[in-house]
């Protein structure tokens, strides 16, 4: 509201079924029960205030269970949304296959979760269901949404995904909005779309009473939102934005979602007044590398890209005036270096959507050939992972005494010193599965025990799971 912004295009209430995939991390969990609890849950935060912020629920539906190898190539588009590497935009925007009763215990609950939390707008997923876009699925989006569910709300498309319906664009509008789409994200040409539009409505092949109900569906909303009275934001707002009260909530929002995979020989948590500690990989000192993708720019990026506080930073904070912290972000250390504990932060590189699209998610060489030069430096050696999902790291386990997955924290590593440093409890809870290898990917094909389940996670006060 500080900017003007009535509107926020979240929250993802995907329900993802394949790691692999690059918006994993945009989903709260692979349990569609939990997905429409915090999925509410965040649409009341945003909704129910005397200046409300219109949330809008996506991608409608099924896109976290698209298969692999099934997102399709536009040869029309490919400058635009498109990768040339080969091995990314493999599952993202592909096609879910399965029948309806899988589509409706899996990943159309969050929706009914959504609408019953007062949900008044809800994007429209690039995937397709059974080799049919949704943007062109006229019963999803219009039978069940609108008729069956009783959302009298309106539909936005996603960027640029009615062009993908057809090279013809008359022909790829008429079939987005006769399917029920009420709003159109034109990212470039909108002279063009309007163009489109009309002529379609002008041909009869748009009904106008389809446009009457769009736009009547667009308007109430705004006016539920009190636009007519009150269209502006509040510049008041802006000197609170980023300030100590949002980073402290920050801070505390990264202490709760860690969660403790592994803590062997007690490593954790570590006495403040520690005389040496070690700290090695570059993400240890990586704002970038913290916030992951869809931070600043679309893909986000490494470095210091937005203010915030760095584990290393964080680290130096919390610990005693007398520890001496030895930072190595290659992990190269003169021979005679050693200490009681040894930090080594991995990290997966930023990315958002196809763009982060993966095959095998084992870790790096280079991680491990990290965590093989610190060893020998430490007693105690304590991996902190940041990534977008689980990750394979069986490879890891017998280098190390303790790790804990910190997922992708954002601006504030305060949060992570604080817990591991025992000033806050560990208390997360895994939200995925974490698989053994890549056979037990995706969810679908699990055999076999994987290596943590989901809702795993050690405490201080047992080191058993919670």
């Amino acid at each position: 509201m500080a900017t003007n912004v009535h509107w926020n295009f979240a929250p993802a209430v995907s329900v993802p079924q394949d790691i692999r995939w690059g918006r994993t991390y945009e989903g709260f969990s692979e349990d569609p029960a939990l997905v429409s609890e915090l999925g509410a849950a965040y649409i009341r935060g945003l909704q129910q205030s005397d200046r409300p912020v219109l949330a809008s629920p996506k991608h409608f539906v099924g896109d976290g269970g698209t298969s692999w190898g099934s997102t399709p190539r536009y040869a029309w588009l490919a400058d635009l949304w498109q990768s040339a590497d080969p091995n990314r935009w493999m599952i993202d925007q592909g096609d879910m296959r399965g029948d309806e009763t899988l589509l409706r215990t899996i990943h159309l609950p969050p929706y009914q979760a959504a609408i019953a939390a007062g949900a008044r707008s809800i994007m429209v997923s690039y995937s397709s269901w059974n080799g049919l876009k949704l943007h062109r699925h006229h019963y999803l989006l219009t039978e069940l949404l609108k008729d069956e569910l009783g959302f009298s709300g309106f539909l936005i498309s996603d960027w640029l995904a009615v062009s993908q319906l057809d090279p013809n664009l008359v022909h790829a509008v008429t079939q987005a909005i006769n399917a029920g789409l009420d709003m159109v994200m034109v990212p470039f040409d909108y002279r063009s779309f309007i163009t489109c539009t009309s002529e379609a409505v002008a041909s009869g092949a748009i009904p106008l009473t389809r446009i009457d109900d769009a736009v009547r569906r667009i308007l109430r909303v705004k006016y539920e939102l009190g636009l007519f009275e009150q269209p502006f934001g509040d510049e008041q707002l802006l000197a609170a934005v980023g300030g100590p009260e949002h980073r402290l909530t920050a801070r505390a929002a990264v202490s709760k979602s860690l969660v403790l995979l592994r803590n062997e020989r007690r490593t954790l948590p570590l006495d403040r007044a520690i005389p040496q500690l070690l700290l090695a990989g570059p993400a240890a000192d990586d704002i970038g590398a913290q916030c992951g993708g869809w931070t600043i720019e679309w893909q986000g990026g490494r470095g210091a890209i937005t203010p915030g506080t760095t584990l290393l930073a964080a680290l130096q904070q919390g610990a005693a005036p007398a520890t001496v912290i030895t930072y190595a972000p290659d992990g190269v250390l003169a021979p005679d270096t050693h200490a009681p504990v040894a930090i080594v932060v991995l990290a997966e590189p930023p990315y958002t959507e196809g763009e982060g699209d993966r095959a095998d998610l084992g870790l790096a060489s280079e991680d491990i050939a990290l965590v093989e030069r610190v060893r020998p430096h430490c007693t105690h050696l304590v991996v902190v992972l940041y990534s977008g999902r689980p990750l394979l790291i069986d490879a890891l386990l017998p280098l190390c005494d303790a790790v804990i997955a910190a997922w992708l924290p954002g601006t504030e590593a305060g949060g992570i010193a604080d817990v591991l440093f025992g000033e806050q409890p560990v208390s997360g809870r895994l939200p995925y599965t974490w698989p053994r290898d890549m056979r037990q990917v995706p969810l679908a094909q699990m055999q076999g025990e994987p290596r943590f389940p989901r809702g795993y996670g050690l405490s201080y006060e047992t080191d058993l799971p919670t």
